[in-house]
C-alpha cells in the first residue's frame, strides 16, 4: 500500500478521529469530510433541510449507485470481450446486487459508521448498509472525481472482495431480490399457481407474479421454486432492479 501524507487540514479538524477512521478503511484521506458524514446518515436520523428534503444519504446514494453501475460495466466490457450482452447484463446484476452491496459494506466495517435513529423506524432495514456503501461512492465521487471513484471501486472493492470465478457461476436469488424491492417500495405481490404441477399433464408448474393486481409476468418449469425465480427474474428484468 501506497504511504498517504495526513494533509495540514486533519491535525487542526474536529472530525480528526473521523479523517483517521476513514483513512484506515478506505486508504485516503477525505477533502470533503462533510460529505461522508452524509453519506452514512440514513433518513431515520436526518432532518429537512428544505421543501421536505432531508439531510439524509438519500441522493448520494442514488448518485453512487449509478457510479457503480458505469465503473462494473465498463470493467466487464474490456474483461470479457467475447462475451454477449445477455452475459455482461447477468453479471452486472450479480456484482451490483443489494446483497452483495450489504455485504460488500459490512466487510469494508461501513456498518459502524452509520447514523440512524432506531426509534423511528423500528427494526433495522436489511438495505442500510448498502445503502451507505452506494452513498459513499457518491461521496467520493463528488470528492474527489470520477477516475479516483472507479480506481477505488476496481482497486479497493473487486480485486479484494469479489471472485469473479464465483460471481460468473453464482446463480441470483431473484425471488429474494424481488421481494426486498417489492417490501421497500410498499408494493402489493403475489406468486399465483395456475397450473399444479403435479396434477398437469406435463407435470409443469406455470405461475405468475401480480404486482398491485397487475400481471408482471409469468414462468413454468418442472420445479415451482425454479419457476418463481424465473417469474421474479422477469419482474427484475422489467423493473430494472
Amino acid at each position: 500500500m501506497p504511504i498517504v501524507i495526513k494533509p495540514i487540514r486533519v491535525y487542526f479538524s474536529p472530525d480528526k478521529n473521523l479523517h483517521e477512521s476513514l483513512r484506515n478503511i478506505l486508504g485516503f484521506y477525505p477533502t470533503n469530510i462533510s460529505l461522508y458524514k452524509l453519506a452514512f446518515r440514513h433518513s431515520s436520523a436526518a432532518q429537512i433541510i428544505k421543501k421536505g428534503i432531508k439531510d439524509s444519504n438519500e441522493r448520494l446514494e442514488f448518485l453512487g449507485d449509478s457510479v457503480i453501475g458505469t465503473v462494473v460495466a465498463d470493467y466487464l466490457f474490456k474483461k470479457f470481450p467475447f462475451k454477449d450482452e445477455g452475459f455482461l447484463t447477468k453479471m452486472r446484476s450479480k456484482m451490483v446486487s443489494r446483497q452483495q452491496h450489504n455485504q460488500l459494506a459490512v466487510k469494508l466495517g461501513l456498518n459502524t459508521f452509520i447514523e440512524a435513529n432506531n426509534d423511528r423506524f423500528g427494526s433495522k432495514p436489511s438495505s442500510i448498509n448498502g445503502d451507505a456503501y452506494e452513498a459513499l461512492i457518491g461521496a467520493i465521487y463528488l470528492d474527489k472525481g470520477y477516475k479516483f471513484a472507479q480506481q477505488f471501486i476496481l482497486t479497493r472493492i473487486v480485486n479484494v472482495f469479489i471472485d469473479m470465478d464465483e460471481v460468473e457461476t453464482k446463480e441470483v436469488d431473484f425471488k429474494s431480490k424481488f421481494i426486498e424491492w417489492a417490501q421497500k417500495e410498499k408494493k402489493d405481490f403475489r406468486f399465483e399457481t395456475l397450473n399444479d404441477g403435479a396434477a398437469s399433464i406435463d407435470k409443469l408448474f406455470l405461475l405468475q407474479l401480480l404486482i398491485d393486481n397487475e400481471v408482471m409476468g409469468t414462468a413454468q418449469h418442472f420445479s415451482k421454486k425454479r419457476a418463481e425465480q424465473l417469474v421474479a427474474e422477469i419482474a427484475c428484468t422489467a423493473l430494472g432492479i
